[in-house]
């Protein structure tokens, strides 16, 4: 028997358990072990992360899809793993050595700190994982990957090395992203923008040479110029006054009637005498403060592009900690004449960046070149676990020709070998695509895939001399050290011929440059002794995104060709969130499209964006995060993931509150207590029994209703529905089942033993199996622990729930479904208009029907009893006129009236419907003016824009039923 509560907590451990001990999430474990495959590779979570909202309702979607197919008896593979998640990951050790008052990274040294991050790993790197377990995820954990294990770091070496070889991965210098406080260039999607609020400083440019312009000073209200002033500099303004030192232009627009004629000359650049020139660019936008913008190239993005247009020089001022870098500085001292002023300015030296920009514009004010400054509120991005402002920055990096791999997967899309659901994302897919840029892919970390490029001094014999040149090396890129040597070698047999060259690593060209010394110092011409020389290891390592990119197919055993690779290739669906469409599925396409020569997925679903319930994004600043595992911990897994599954509409962000799980909750306990019912009523499973042969109406209904709910629980999942889905289980469990067929089905099963009650017993246990078959894959816990506990009486069963196979049901009855869903309409609408007039409870009222034929009245004769004992109603007549004072409600042809007289105060209701219909009016015109408020628009966030459109939608629609029910009370 039934326990008589559902007790998630202690069933789900169990469950789970069972499931794993005995292989059942294995690929190719299921009810038929098909030839059709199925596989899904999980978005590998960060091994540094916990469960987050967003991971519980991507892997509930996953999984959900899994145990679909796993039932509907294909191969299925879940391919699970983690990401070693490069800074993260890096920071989390550090910290750990810091907490514990242990050697820094630096003092351990490359070797042992990279150790030590493994000792981390295998302690405290699998949380995620045990969590992704509690959730019900089945994959297949036997296969577990991780981005850095042996298998997977061989793909990345293979990669890289090819994509050299065919010239789509170089070298070079361009601006990054730079994180000030972790030394490493980061992603754009490692940069927060942050309002902060600032100032714009409009500083002065003398024009070279005396040089003067007409400058417009006053317009009329047409904008056309009134008023103007001769002026001998340009003003430009700039939210970092510090970046003006490594300034290489102005520009101006080059339609720009104020600053036509002065493109081609030059302005000296305060505080160095520097002569830089005034360039005409699109860039400039006349609108837009002086109309003249000054050009940084190695530390604006913008500007780089403006620089390239023009071939300016890059003047890089800053160092890997944003100080400032002038001493010593050849780019920056390039065509510099020695002054007081720059003497002045090379003090700066050494100084911090936001220290500088006070000197520097206490400098420019002195000088008589401060015009003016604003209070200026504006965006300022930081490095998402720096935490400090993030600069753009210029240095040599290793980059990928992302725009010549984007082509293939590009056209795939268009083509619709790849498709997003929903849809619209193909839009956004598109734009980043074709507007794509060089994808750097070097970090400068000690965790990750050390980039595969071993580097030397480039020799030269001049006059029997060995020259070299430690800081201008050559590189090898190659899978292996030896591979890269033996370059290395044929290379150097230009210069040294046979000489044997006797390599010794070093850690830097510093290092390099000693050993070099000594060389050249016994260095003979045409001796054979061998020659001493230094190689050292690219110390960057990969972007992690870029092992990633490999993950549908290296996951599964690439490079070496392996059955799994074979069998597994292409994989179906990726479930991703929207926000690395770029960052992850575009590179996958890439990858997957050069190197396996096909897709690694057919389908792409973008899953929406879990918020808290009042519609806004989930953050620990706002105090709004609800943690999914608490969320198990009160209400089970089942309800969280059904809750998700249950509100994840295409294209429509979750408004997530914790009252909705637990309304799931109570969903998992209403089929318990339904389960619990039908076992104490004798309802035991009868080998072979067909709902085919059932005679009883009630019987054929809910056989009937069962398959259309399989159907549209199918054809939801085909299509990604996810939603209706479960909206379609819900209803039928919920309502169909519980609420009528077992109210129904009562009379038979407390009436007399027969054949009638027998049929009964059967068709509810063989329902409750349909329903746990169907409700599965959404609530896999308790659904499996009914299985379990229903098959200990009547035939056994063959299996655990998860590999049974899927129900295909094409039986129906439409006269019995049609006649018990019209049963259950009027009843229902007796019920709500008996609450509607605010009808006593223990009240009965007569039932008058008008319009009725003679099939109706049969009908009615023949469903009386049920009408009768669950309307509350008595007395059925059928008439031509409706009774005084009464309640209509029309359903089909006919019209049924409730007459009310002397059961409730009619003149009170028709009183109190009219008040709540003028207040609902004027909810509606409230919110109509504010939405119709273009100030309100502009300036509400856009999730308190929604909640008013969705506050309205639910005024309308409870306008409606207020409505439908004032009429039933006529005049």
């Amino acid at each position: 028997m039934l326990d008589k509560t559902y007790d998630a907590a202690s069933i789900e451990s169990r469950i789970y358990d069972l499931w794993e001990d005995t292989g059942a999430f294995r690929a190719g474990a299921g009810p038929r072990g098909g030839d059709d495959t199925y596989c899904i590779v999980i978005p590998p979570p960060n091994v540094t992360g916990s469960l987050h909202m967003g991971h519980a309702l991507n892997n509930t979607l996953q999984d959900v899809l899994i145990r679909f197919e796993r039932m509907r008896g294909k191969d299925v593979l879940w391919q699970p793993g983690t990401d070693h998640a490069g800074i993260a990951t890096q920071m989390v050790v550090e910290r750990q050595l810091a907490e514990r008052q242990e050697p820094d990274r630096r003092t351990l040294g490359r070797e042992t700190f990279v150790e030590r991050i493994w000792e981390w790993k295998a302690h405290s790197g699998g949380t995620i994982i045990n969590q992704l377990k509690r959730l019900g995820a089945s994959c297949d954990w036997s296969r577990e990957r991780f981005t850095m294990d042996e298998g997977l770091s061989k793909a990345v070496l293979k990669v890289f090395v090819a994509l050299h070889k065919d010239d789509l991965i170089y070298k070079d210098k361009r601006l990054v992203n730079w994180d000030p406080k972790l030394h490493t260039a980061i992603s754009d999607l490692e940069v927060q923008q942050v309002e902060m609020k600032g100032h714009l400083w409009h500083l002065r440019y003398p024009l070279e040479g005396g040089a003067t312009y007409e400058a417009p000073v006053a317009w009329d209200e047409e904008g056309t110029p009134t008023a103007f002033e001769t002026r001998d500099y340009i003003v430009v303004a700039t939210t970092r006054p510090e970046t003006m030192l490594g300034d290489t232009a102005v520009a101006v627009h080059p339609e720009d009637p104020r600053y036509k004629d002065l493109i081609g000359k030059n302005v000296v650049l305060p505080l160095t005498g520097r002569r830089i020139p005034i360039v005409g660019d699109h860039h400039a936008d006349p609108e837009a403060g002086s109309g003249a913008v000054k050009i940084t190239p190695a530390h604006d993005f913008n500007d780089f592009e403006v620089g390239k247009r023009h071939d300016l020089p890059q003047i890089n001022i800053l160092d890997i900690e944003a100080n400032l870098v002038l001493d010593g500085n050849g780019d920056f001292l390039a065509s510099l004449e020695e002054s007081a002023e720059l003497a002045e300015t090379l003090k700066l030296h050494g100084v911090d960046r936001f220290e500088a920009r006070k000197v520097i514009v206490e400098r420019m004010d002195a000088a008589g070149l401060l015009d003016h400054i604003e209070d200026h509120t504006h965006m300022v991005p930081h490095g998402d676990r720096g935490g400090v402002p993030i600069e753009p920055y210029l240095t040599d990096q290793w980059y990928v020709d992302a725009a010549t791999l984007a082509k293939p997967a590009i056209a795939s899309v268009r083509e619709g070998r790849t498709a997003f659901v929903p849809k619209t994302w193909e839009k956004t897919y598109f734009e980043w695509m074709e507007n794509i840029q060089p994808w750097c892919i070097s970090r400068q970390l000690w965790w990750g895939h050390q980039i595969p490029a071993w580097y030397a001094p480039a020799p030269r014999i001049d006059n029997g001399k060995l020259l070299f040149f430690p800081h201008d090396p050559v590189f090898f890129v190659e899978q292996t050290e030896a591979d890269a040597l033996s370059t290395a070698d044929k290379m150097f047999a230009q210069t040294f011929g046979d000489r044997k060259i006797e390599w010794i690593e070093v850690s830097s060209p510093s290092e390099a440059e000693q050993v070099l010394r000594e060389t050249a110092k016994k260095y003979v011409p045409g001796s054979t002794d061998p020659i001493s020389y230094p190689y050292w290891r690219d110390p960057d390592v990969l972007d992690t995104w870029f092992s990633s990119a490999l993950w549908p197919f290296s996951t599964l055993g690439w490079p070496d060709q392996t059955p799994e690779l074979q069998r597994y290739y292409q994989t179906d669906v990726l479930i991703t969130a929207f926000d690395i469409i770029f960052f992850w599925v575009a590179r996958m396409m890439m990858m997957g499209l050069h190197f396996m020569d096909e897709e690694p997925f057919h389908t792409v679903y973008i899953h929406a964006l879990v918020r808290d319930e009042k519609g806004q994004k989930m953050s620990k600043s706002k105090g709004n995060v609800i943690d999914p595992l608490e969320l198990i911990d009160e209400y089970g897994a089942d309800a969280l993931r059904f809750t998700l599954a249950a509100m994840a509409a295409q294209g429509r962000d979750i408004k997530l509150a914790p009252t909705r799980v637990a309304g799931y909750r109570n969903f998992a306990t209403k089929l318990w207590n339904a389960t619990r019912f039908a076992e104490m009523n004798g309802c035991v499973r009868v080998a072979g029994f067909d709902p085919a042969t059932a005679k009883e109406p009630v019987n054929r209904w809910i056989a009937t209703e069962t398959a259309r709910c399989a159907a549209a629980v199918r054809d939801g999942l085909e299509t990604y529905k996810f939603n209706e889905a479960a909206g379609s289980l819900y209803r039928f469990v919920w309502n169909t089942f519980c609420d009528w067929y077992l109210e129904l089905a009562k009379p038979i099963l407390t009436g007399p033993d027969g054949a009638a009650k027998d049929e009964v017993r059967a068709t509810a246990a063989w329902a409750i199996d349909r329903i746990l078959q169907l409700l599965h894959p959404f609530m896999p816990f308790v659904t499996e622990e009914l299985w379990q506990r229903t098959g200990e009486d009547g035939p056994a069963r063959e299996g655990m729930l998860i590999h049974t196979a899927w129900p295909e049901l094409d039986f129906a009855d439409t006269d019995a479904a049609d006649e018990l869903n019209w049963l259950v309409e009027v009843i229902s609408a007796v019920r709500s208009v008996r609450a509607e007039m605010n009808v006593p409870a223990g009240a009965r009222t007569p039932l008058v029907v008008l319009g009725a034929d003679e099939a109706l009245k049969a009908r009615f004769d023949t469903q009386l009893p049920a009408i009768e004992r669950l309307a509350r109603v008595d007395d059925l007549a059928f008439a031509d006129t409706a009774p005084a004072e009464s309640a209509q409600i029309v359903i089909g042809a006919a019209t049924i009236c409730l007459p009310l007289a002397g059961v409730v105060d009619l003149d009170a209701e028709r009183a109190r419907l009219d008040k709540e219909l003028k207040k609902i009016d004027g909810d509606i015109t409230r919110i109509d003016k504010k939405l119709g408020n273009e100030q309100f628009l502009a300036k509400a966030p856009e999730e308190v824009v929604e909640g008013e459109r969705e506050k309205r939608e639910e005024f309308v629609q409870l306008r409606a039923k207020m409505v439908e029910a004032r009429g039933r009370l006529g005049a």
